[in-house]
């Protein structure tokens, strides 16, 4: 057939790893986001653990029992970490964003059933995740966003209950907030969902695996899990710092009762009755079983081991950017291993091609609500041994940055941006701004500057469509 005219045979490992080439080089360190890397051996149990269950399905936990006992083990394990009541109820999920789906689908159906609310609005600040703007927009669910404290960047608890209505179906708070790695005043927020009888959901997808292990170092850590009474549900991911292979997360919920409306049945058809308890029906084992493997090869010891180089390092990176780069801004006090920097000095967008041309990947975080542009660092162990490296590297770049131009959007495209309608662009004149910009996409070149400050300029809306534009024709 025609379509397998690239039949391969038995070269196709090799292809894989021609392919794999191309990859962000995470093993070099040199990388703060997407991969979580806690050395080879925990890589090897991850490998060996997920590989043994790749081929088995997670649809039916009757026909595949190991994937409740599993799932179980964990949860169990969490339950006691996060101090959930004895009427708690959980979930394995493929990742943070698939919890937090689920945590605004049993919200909704919740307030749907027991309150009849039909127009349902989520209140979250600012600093939410993106996950709960997508579950929004899924689940037809109004986001209404509430301002935070522009010097601590944590959300604004009495502005949280301005924002409350009869429609208002949860709350939500971070643990911390992914931008600039703080924790909201969650007891609070805690009160307020009590006083009120609303659901809180406190999104602990990246710190939940360890602000427990800080607190327990000495580090000032707020309450943010089950010990406080207004607290109804919990999303912790443990492929970000759990370590484990990339797809497990956990949703948990303070009561049983309030689960089932996270679940799917369904009989209404010829075929064999549907059960789900998340997104996904058919499901391979392996994240699940490489999960398993890596939290309990690691164990108390290890986690806090691991929390404590990761404190170190973290405070280390943090008192030499304040002794020696004047030129940049620590945004709020970082509860954990998540740090954005600002500047008024310098265009950050230069700064973060300067540093991918050393090897470097950084994200860059557009300017919104008032709030600064910025770069932001997960810390991760395989960063560590780096960090002398990686200072060196961001002070060159930063004087390499100084000598670039301070803006590159042409002054015509500035003026443009001000009187066009972006939200009836069309594909033909988004290639018109790309043109004016002499950008040619695909591919997306490798300096980024010019294109995260011509987004900037934009008004979210718009520069989500923009954004969208962009990709579909990657």
């Amino acid at each position: 057939m025609d379509f397998f005219q690239n039949q391969y045979g038995s070269r196709v490992l090799e292809l894989l790893e021609e392919y794999k080439k191309e990859d962000l080089p995470w093993k070099e360190g040199k990388s703060f986001s997407y991969i979580y890397d806690a050395g080879e051996e925990v890589e090897k149990i991850g490998r060996l653990g997920a590989s043994r269950f790749l081929f088995d399905n997670g649809l039916d936990p009757t026909a595949f029992p190991s994937y409740l006992k599993m799932e179980q083990d964990i949860l169990s394990a969490l339950a006691q970490i996060f101090h959930a009541p004895s009427t708690w109820a959980g979930n394995f999920t493929s990742g943070g964003t698939e919890s937090i789906l689920l945590a605004v689908k049993t919200a909704r159906d919740f307030c749907r059933d027991q309150r009849n609310v039909l127009v349902p609005e989520l209140v979250l600040p600012v600093t939410a995740h993106a996950a709960f703007h997508k579950a929004c927009h899924y689940l037809q669910v109004k986001p209404v966003l509430t301002p935070i404290d522009p010097k601590t960047f944590r959300a604004l608890p009495e502005e949280m209950e301005k924002a409350i209505t009869p429609n208002t179906i949860m709350l939500v708070a971070s643990a911390p907030s992914y931008a600039h790695g703080v924790v909201d005043p969650i007891p609070e927020i805690a009160r307020i969902a009590q006083k009120h009888n609303i659901l809180l959901h406190v999104d602990s997808c990246i710190g939940g695996m360890l602000l427990p292990y800080f607190k327990r170092l000495g580090k000032d850590i707020p309450s943010f899990d089950f010990e406080l009474e207004g607290v109804t549900s919990l999303s912790v991911d443990l492929h970000k710092y759990g370590f484990s292979p990339k797809g497990a997360s956990f949703l948990i919920h303070r009561d049983r009762n309030l689960r089932q409306y996270q679940f799917f049945a369904c009989s209404n058809w010829t075929g064999y009755s549907v059960v789900n308890a998340t997104v996904q029906s058919s499901k391979s084992l392996a994240p699940l079983a490489g999960a398993w493997s890596v939290f309990f090869y690691l164990g108390d010891q290890g986690y806090l081991k691991i929390a404590q180089s990761l404190l170190e390092g973290t405070e280390k990176f943090l008192l030499r950017i304040q002794k020696e780069f004047p030129e940049l801004e620590i945004l709020g006090k970082p509860d954990m291993t998540l740090v954005a920097l600002a500047s008024q000095k310098v265009n950050l967008f230069h700064i973060v091609d300067e540093m991918a041309e050393r090897g470097w990947h950084i994200q860059p975080q557009l300017a919104i609500h008032g709030l600064p542009t910025n770069i932001h660092f997960s810390f991760h162990p395989g960063n560590l041994p780096h960090l002398d490296q990686l200072l060196t590297d961001l002070r060159d770049s930063m004087e390499a940055a100084k000598k670039l131009p301070p803006s590159l959007v042409p002054s015509e495209v500035r003026s443009m941006v001000s009187n066009f309608d972006f939200s009836t662009m069309n594909l033909e004149e988004f290639f018109g701004v790309l043109q004016m910009l002499e950008i040619q996409i695909p591919p997306l070149p490798k300096r980024m500057a010019e294109i995260h400050e011509f987004l900037e300029l934009l008004p979210p809306k718009v520069r989500d469509k923009v954004l969208l534009l962009m990709c579909n024709q990657i």
